[in-house]
């Protein structure tokens, strides 16, 4: 079992920045990648991009540029940094990996972002 546990979301402005992390712990041995999905009310879960165990990262069209993710593998966390946040970034955000082809999810955290 992995457990992953997400932190830093809250209420920004447009145009301002969040940074959210994911603690992984529980058998975290052979984790491929991690990554970030995010739903919007009403809308589908989306993935919003990924970081594979070697580093690579590939990200969803519409936060190219403005989204990036790293990990500390030292710490099993990895952080998704938002830049640049639109209206149409708020949802909620939960992080993912895989781990013997299955799937674990956080709870998710909440990002909202004004106008």
């Amino acid at each position: 079992q992995v457990q992953l546990v997400e932190s830093g979301g809250g209420l920004v402005q447009a145009g301002g920045s969040l940074r959210l992390s994911c603690a992984a712990s529980g058998s975290i041995s052979s984790i491929n990648h991690m990554g970030w999905y995010r739903q919007a009310p009403g809308k589908q879960r989306d993935l919003v991009g990924l970081i594979t165990s070697s580093g690579s990262t590939s990200f969803a069209d519409s936060v190219k540029g403005r989204f990036t993710i790293s990990r500390d593998n030292a710490k099993a966390t990895v952080y998704l940094q938002m830049n640049s946040l639109k209206p149409e970034d708020t949802a909620v955000y939960y992080c993912y990996t895989i781990r013997g082809g299955t799937y674990y999810w956080g709870k998710g955290t909440l990002v909202t972002v004004s106008s």
